[in-house]
């Protein structure tokens, strides 16, 4: 199974991506995590993105999908994967694509959390008040306004996603403001679904393979079977012919004789009959 969750900061990704892991015995691939374990394997790939964060530069997308095409031949990964973090433009979902075509797989399904940006930012703000309430530090990624910046990032670059998967016909959107357990429970109905009718595609191509096969199969058996009737056949035909031609010739040589003979004795009648009547004549 394999999966792309979208969603702006806060609409609850992490949650659900680590449920579906453990659910389905899947691998969440987060960039950030692959960036630093091929930096820190020294890959050829690695050590590109570790020279170009050195130099303060952003890493770009054909050095990403590199690291993405080691991470997902690996062994832990022959279940499926969720990524995140990534696809996040539309360029980088279509060097995505080619990746997957390349290596003959292809996504299951990509799952959007929609949430309310306005309800995000309240909870941002009564979550930053509870923790100076406590006397605790707030972080500084965890605040109004570092918040407003990461969604308008969000709306810039990723939310194109949304159109292109959905031309694509892979958008699944589930409400992210519902409690999570009812949010764990639609993205489950969804990839049912999708296994489904994963399933029945497969069957459909069964019968529509044996279908291409018969007439194959007809069309080696049918000349050979009528080759075959036709050698028997033959021979009889054949027979038959030259008892037809027998006949003929047998009534032709048979015709002269029998003709004479049936005139003479014809005449013979004829000569007694005339004979009788003369006597007859001459004795009255």
């Amino acid at each position: 199974m394999r999966l792309i969750l979208l969603g702006p900061p806060g609409s609850g990704k992490g949650t659900q991506a680590q449920r579906l892991v453990q659910r389905h015995g899947i691998v969440q691939l987060s960039t950030g995590d692959m960036l630093r374990a091929a930096v820190a394997a020294q890959t050829p790939i690695g050590l590109k993105a570790k020279d170009i964060m050195a130099a303060g530069g952003l890493v770009p997308d054909e050095v990403v999908v590199g690291i993405i095409a080691d991470r997902i031949e690996q062994p832990d990964a022959a279940n499926g994967f969720i990524l995140d973090g990534f696809p996040r433009t539309v360029p980088q979902a279509e060097a995505l694509d080619a990746l997957l075509k390349q290596k003959q797989m292809k996504l299951d399904a990509v799952i959007e959390l929609r949430v309310n940006e306005g309800v995000l930012l309240e909870r941002v703000e009564r979550r930053a008040a509870e923790t100076r309430a406590r006397g605790e530090a707030v972080r500084a990624d965890d605040t109004p306004e570092v918040l407003t910046k990461r969604l308008a990032s969000y709306r810039d670059q990723t939310e194109p996603l949304i159109h292109y998967y959905s031309d694509h016909r892979m958008l699944a959107t589930v409400d992210g403001m519902m409690p999570i357990e009812q949010v764990t429970e639609e993205i489950g109905r969804i990839l049912a679904a999708v296994g489904k009718s994963g399933s029945r595609a497969a069957k459909k191509a069964s019968p529509a393979k044996r279908s291409a096969k018969a007439p194959k199969a007809a069309a080696k058996t049918a000349p050979a079977k009528s080759a075959k009737t036709a050698a028997k056949t033959a021979p009889k035909a054949a027979t038959t012919a030259k008892k037809a031609g027998k006949s003929p010739k047998k009534a032709a040589k048979a015709a002269p004789k029998k003709a004479p003979k049936a005139a003479a004795k014809a005449a013979k009648g004829t000569r007694k009959t005339s004979a009788k009547a003369a006597k007859k004549r001459a004795k009255g």
